[in-house]
């Protein structure tokens, strides 16, 4: 395998940086986040117009640029050194993946071209670290968490009609459609649906949630005799469409762990610099506080651990399986890094106004949302067979 870039890679990242240093500083995140979209839509249309940014990863035949989670990651690693507020991430690693694999070719081609133009964003409305098998088995009944026992789908004459709420939807409260995970079919043959659920559905309450991180919005989503599309093709019961959605979900949750890992190097790389850029600049007893040791061996270490996570999300790029390890790692040195900075920054560090508090809340949140990272090397550990084959044994 030939893991070096192609120019045409290296230029989506430069190009990229330079438009997102130009237009995407600490002022512009935190008022994007402010807005009730949660993001800047003018500058995701100038990504979705000049870069192609949401459809890097779609199929030409449906509008898309047709490249795949390499250059996906790519553009990621720089969207997360700028903490960019999008939804890059809810639309094009989680919702046009699922349409691509499980929707027909009549959802395929309304759906794609719009979301490859940047017209249309989307999510998917479920417990993500469970549904994407990061945590464990997805095979299970993980869609019934909520306070309503998850999202519950029944047939009717008209339709599919949903029931139920759904928490910590990302983009939920701005997204054009949702791609919301339903059980139906009862006890006896319960299983797990996709549905495609419009913006202006009627019975569809989305509120924003307060989160953590103001910089990747969340929205409960309540649905109340909500009229809904099944992703893809199925028989009354929804038997066929069953079949796949497990598959199609631990396949989209590999390459969108690799995504993450590469969002979370990209902000530990950039908490890393401006640590660097500060402990050079602040002065204690007449001499900058980076020339101390102890100092220079806290950067060292962090510089290693960033370095490492970058090879493990590059690695994933090409191996998706790998995503959840890395994610791991990613996670893993973006806390350091977001901890660090706010210790080595002293007491400004703590403060609201401080830049580097959104470094923090990004890592925790992740973490929160995806993670943790021991369950994350858990599951990665259990699916290789570590503790329960012959490698076991011989330990």
């Amino acid at each position: 395998m030939d893991a070096a870039f192609t120019a045409e890679q290296d230029e989506i990242r430069r190009t990229l940086r330079e438009l997102l240093t130009k237009r995407c500083g600490p002022d512009g995140v935190r008022a994007a986040a402010a807005t009730p979209a949660g993001y800047d839509q003018e500058l995701w249309r100038t990504l979705a117009e000049q870069l192609g940014l949401p459809g890097l990863a779609i199929p030409a035949e449906y509008g898309g640029v047709g490249c795949g989670t390499a250059e996906l990651v790519l553009a990621c690693e720089e969207t997360g050194r700028a903490l960019l507020p999008s939804p890059l991430f809810a639309t094009a690693a989680l919702a046009a993946p699922l349409i691509t694999a499980l929707g027909t070719e009549a959802q395929r081609a309304e759906l794609l071209p719009a979301v490859a133009r940047g017209e249309l964003t989307a999510t998917l409305a479920a417990p993500l670290g469970p549904a994407l098998g990061l945590l464990g088995d997805n095979a299970g009944d993980w869609a019934g968490g909520g306070r309503a026992g998850g999202v519950q789908a029944r047939p009717t004459a008209e339709g599919w009609r949903l029931y139920g709420q759904a928490d910590q939807v990302l983009d939920g409260h701005s997204a054009g459609v949702l791609l919301v995970a339903a059980h139906t079919g009862g006890f006896a043959r319960s299983r797990t649906l996709l549905f495609l659920v419009r913006a202006d559905a009627a019975g569809m309450s989305r509120v924003r949630q307060t989160a953590l991180d103001a910089t990747r919005p969340q929205a409960r989503i309540e649905l109340r005799d909500t009229a809904a599309e099944l992703l893809g093709d199925a028989d009354d019961d929804g038997g066929d469409a069953a079949s796949g959605v497990p598959g199609a979900l631990a396949r989209t949750g590999c390459a969108a762990a690799a995504v993450l890992a590469a969002e979370a190097v990209g902000a530990a790389d950039r908490a890393l610099e401006r640590t660097v850029e500060h402990v050079r600049q602040r002065e204690q007893f007449g001499r900058p506080i980076g020339s101390f040791q102890a100092v220079k061996h806290r950067l060292a270490g962090l510089y290693v651990q960033v370095q490492a996570a970058r090879s493990a999300a590059y690695y994933a790029a090409w191996d998706p399986a790998a995503g959840g390890l890395a994610l791991a790692q990613g996670l893993e040195a973006l806390r350091g890094a977001a901890s660090e900075a706010v210790q080595l920054h002293g007491g400004i560090g703590f403060t609201w106004e401080h830049d580097i508090q959104l470094y923090f809340k990004r890592a925790a949140s992740d973490e929160l949302l995806f993670g943790p990272v021991h369950g994350l090397r858990a599951h990665a550990a259990e699916r290789a067979g570590l503790f329960t084959g012959p490698a076991a044994v011989a330990v």
